[in-house]
This record gives structure tokens, C-alpha cells and sequence, in this order.
């Protein structure tokens, strides 16, 4: 089934689902969540994901699940890695039981 929307990072959901809305900055919120800074800059621009450390202070802070987050960063890993990988996974034939 090909995917019809691209991938969603995470710091995306965060900055416009959460940060946007409660006019909150990063720098913030990092101190909110007693992380640096440049740690909560980096997801809400994209470059660098949510690691379980941050998917649990965020969790706690915004009363959602750590789930919540390392699912969003699940999921947004495996559809890059899926394009990247696209090539090799074509030429994998399925195994079929006799």
C-alpha cells in the first residue's frame, strides 16, 4: 500500500499541536522539561527525533502517553527508512509455505 502522505515528524505534531497553540517556545518548554534548549530546537525543526528520555518528560508535561511520542517517532523512522530501503525491499521475494 503506498503512502499517500508524506512522513510526519514528530517536532511537527509538537510544534503545531502544541507549542503554536499555547504561544510556548522551545527554549521554554525545555526548561519545563529540565532538557537543553537546543535538544527541544532540534525536534520542532525536524532534525533530530524523540528519544524515549524526551517522549517521557513530554508525555508528563503535556499529559499524554510516552507511547504517544515514540509511536509518532516510530512510525516517521520507518517510512524514511522504508523510501531509503525501497530498491532493496523490491527485490525480496516473499516466502510462501508449501
Amino acid at each position: 500500500m503506498p503512502d499517500i502522505l508524506p512522513p510526519v515528524h514528530p517536532g511537527e505534531i509538537l510544534r503545531e499541536e502544541y507549542l503554536l497553540p499555547l504561544a510556548m517556545s522551545a527554549g521554554s518548554l525545555a526548561k519545563k522539561l529540565g532538557v537543553p534548549r537546543t535538544r527541544i530546537e532540534r525536534i520542532v525543526t525536524e532534525t533530530a527525533p524523540v528519544t524515549t528520555d524526551t517522549g517521557l518528560r513530554l508525555a508528563k508535561f503535556f499529559t499524554t502517553s510516552p507511547e504517544f511520542w515514540m509511536n509518532l517517532q516510530a512510525s516517521y523512522d520507518l517510512k524514511i527508512s522504508a523510501r531509503a530501503l525501497q530498491a532493496d525491499l523490491d527485490r525480496i521475494e516473499r516466502y510462501e509455505a508449501a
